[in-house]
C-alpha cells in the first residue's frame, strides 16, 4: 500500500527551516488581483480552485471563508499564493514559501481542510505538523481532466441548469457526498451557509440536473472557472438508474456544452472508487495529477 504524503512526513516531521525566506508575506488586496492571477495562470488546472475564488468573489471576501496571502522574494516577486482558511490551497514555486504557507496555516483557527499535489501536502505538512497537530481525516485523489473532443451519445433532452425550487433535491445529495468525504454534515454544522453557498450556484448557472418525475436522476456542478479550465464537484447518478448509462450520456453532454467556453475541464476522483475512476474514464477523462487531502481537527 502506497503511502500517503501525510503518513510519510508525520515521520520526520522535525525538519530544520529553510535556510532563507523570502522577504515578505502579506495579505493579499484588490489591487493585486491582476497580478495574482497571472500567476496562477502559469498552471492553470492546479490553480483553478484559487483563481475561481478569486474571479467569483474578488480576492478580498468572506465568500472566500479565508485569507489570500502572497509570498515575495527580496526582488518582490511572487513566489507563492496561498488561501487559508476553511480551505487550504498553495501554489509555489519555492520550499521557502512553502515553509511560510504552512507556518501561517499553523495559526488559522478555521483551517479545515488542506488540499494539494501530493509533493506538495507531504513538504507542507512537515513545517505546519511541527506544533504536534494531527489529521483528522486523510484521502487520495486523482486529478482528471478532459478536453475536445467528446465521442457523441444519444442526447438527454431533460438535462438542465438548476432553478431555485430545485434545492430540496441538490442539497441532500450533495451533503451527502460532502460527509462521506469529510466526515462532517454540511447539513448539520452549517446548515444556513451550506443553503446560502449553494442557492448562489444555482444562481450563477453552475449546478446542472436531470430530473424524472420529480426525481433527480443526474447531478453535477461547475465549482470554478477560469478562462482555460472548469472544474466539476458533486457529479452523482441516483443509485436504482445507475448500470443505464444515464451518467454516462449526461456528463457527455454537459462536457460537450461546457467546452464550447474554455480548453479543459477536470475533475477529482478518490483513488479508493475504482467504479467511478473507471466510469470518468469511460467518459474521456484522463488522469493528470495525484492530490492529497487532509482534513484537521479545528483548534480550541
Amino acid at each position: 500500500m502506497v503511502l500517503s504524503a501525510v503518513e510519510k512526513a508525520m515521520t520526520r516531521v522535525g525538519v530544520e527551516a529553510p535556510a532563507t525566506f523570502p522577504a515578505k508575506i502579506e495579505a493579499l488586496e484588490k489591487k493585486h488581483e491582476s497580478e495574482v492571477l497571472r500567476f496562477l495562470a502559469a498552471r492553470p488546472t492546479h490553480t483553478v480552485f484559487m483563481a475561481g475564488f478569486i474571479r467569483d468573489n474578488g480576492i478580498v471576501s468572506h465568500l472566500n471563508r479565508g485569507t489570500f496571502y502572497g509570498c515575495r522574494d527580496s526582488q518582490g516577486r511572487l513566489e507563492g499564493v496561498a488561501l487559508i482558511g476553511h480551505f487550504t490551497l498553495v501554489e509555489t514555486c519555492s520550499e521557502e514559501a512553502l515553509a511560510a504557507f504552512a507556518r501561517l496555516t499553523q495559526d488559522c483557527p478555521s483551517a479545515h481542510m488542506i488540499l494539494g499535489e501530493q509533493d506538495t501536502v507531504e513538504t507542507f505538512w512537515r513545517y505546519f505538523a511541527e506544533t504536534g497537530r494531527t489529521p483528522r481525516r486523510v484521502g487520495r485523489e486523482l486529478l482528471l481532466e478532459r478536453q475536445l473532443p467528446i465521442e457523441p451519445f444519444e442526447a438527454v433532452r431533460g438535462l438542465r441548469q438548476a432553478t431555485p425550487n430545485d434545492l430540496p433535491r441538490v442539497l441532500p445529495v450533495n451533503a451527502q457526498m460532502v460527509l462521506e468525504e469529510s466526515g462532517v454534515n454540511p447539513m448539520e454544522a452549517d446548515p444556513q451557509g451550506f443553503h446560502e453557498r449553494w442557492l448562489r450556484r444555482i444562481d450563477q448557472g453552475r449546478v446542472w440536473l436531470w430530473t424524472e418525475n420529480g426525481r433527480l436522476i443526474f447531478n453535477a456542478t461547475v465549482m470554478s472557472e477560469a478562462p482555460d479550465v472548469c472544474y466539476l464537484e458533486g457529479i452523482y447518478v441516483n443509485p436504482s438508474e445507475r448500470g443505464r448509462g444515464y451518467g454516462l450520456r449526461c456528463l457527455s453532454q454537459l462536457s460537450s456544452h461546457l467546452l464550447n467556453d474554455t480548453r479543459s475541464l477536470c475533475l477529482f476522483v478518490n483513488e479508493q472508487n475504482r467504479g467511478a475512476l473507471k466510469f470518468y474514464r469511460k467518459a474521456g477523462y484522463a488522469e493528470c495529477g495525484l492530490y492529497d487531502t487532509i482534513f484537521l481537527h479545528l483548534k480550541n
